[in-house]
């Protein structure tokens, strides 16, 4: 099996599971856009949760890896708003705010991001929850979201360790959540996985900095050539093209790397990471 046939595979499961967690909740229109929200993804977050829990010899983490899943999808949802990014287009359909209205859109988010804790807290670690708590909020993904936001209207662009730090945030944050959920459960040692995961969420960040530049709508899903068109400042247009290509290059190494103390048990691991970089959607 190719990495991508097994991440698919992996998605088709914790997708499963997380509409699973929704059949109780009738078919309301903030119902009916949640769905639609989860569906579609690669899943590669839950695919770091589950791999992580497999690393640490756990049963496989199918409510945290939904957790995740349900946390993203609503982050997607509220970036895609008018008041965000404004973009129309997500997964190669028509974003939730396009498909319903903005009110419905918000709350679908919103009700994703409860459904997340819910199911952080059906896979019984205090822990787990409180870093989903910290990964998504102010010192996460919020954060990172408000600092992309406030670039926009700044004076001057921002520079390459600004657009890092932001990234660390709004990309990086769930990443390494999901990829130490497994230590996180079992009471392990996070560092080596945390070391991959930061490393691998930066690398995802310049792939879809390239994708924006050299990419096109109909495979990657989603509108490209929007940094460019608002002047945004992004690693490739600090970097370039050729050097932000050696610098997702080294990043994987560097995850590669990190995951040395678990041997050949962190293939997979290691797949998702050169996967990341070669990916074109």
């Amino acid at each position: 099996m190719t990495f991508p046939e097994l991440l698919a595979a992996r998605a088709a499961l914790v997708e499963s599971h997380l509409l699973a967690a929704m059949a109780d909740m009738g078919d309301q229109p903030v119902v009916q856009a949640m769905r639609y929200a989860v569906r579609g993804g690669k899943g590669l977050r839950g695919f770091l949760v589950l791999e992580s829990a497999r690393l640490h010899d756990l049963p496989p983490a199918m409510d945290a890896a939904a957790a995740i899943e349900a946390m993203h999808a609503y982050s997607l949802i509220h970036d895609d708003l008018p008041a965000m990014d404004d973009d129309d287009l997500r997964r190669g359909q028509p974003t939730v705010h396009v498909k319903w209205d903005e009110a419905t859109a918000i709350l679908a988010g919103d009700a994703l991001q409860t459904l997340a804790f819910e199911l952080a807290a059906k896979a019984g670690s205090l822990p787990l929850i409180t870093g989903l708590a910290r990964a998504a909020g102010a010192r996460g993904m919020v954060l990172g979201q408000a600092l992309d936001i406030a670039a926009e209207t700044a004076p001057q662009p921002l520079t390459l360790d600004e657009i890092t730090t932001l990234q660390a945030g709004k990309t990086g944050a769930l990443i390494t959540w999901a990829a130490t959920a497994g230590p996180v459960i079992a009471g392990d040692d996070p560092q080596p996985l945390t070391d991959y995961a930061q490393a691998l969420g930066l690398a995802f960040q310049i792939a879809d900095d390239i994708l924006d530049v050299t990419g096109d709508t109909a495979t990657t899903g989603k509108r490209v050539g929007k940094d460019a068109a608002a002047g945004k400042a992004t690693f490739v247009s600090l970097l370039g093209l050729d050097a932000a290509r050696a610098k997702a290059q080294a990043l994987l190494d560097q995850a590669c790397t990190a995951l040395a103390p678990y041997g050949d048990k962190a293939e997979d691991l290691r797949a998702a990471a050169r996967f990341v970089i070669a990916r074109d959607q």
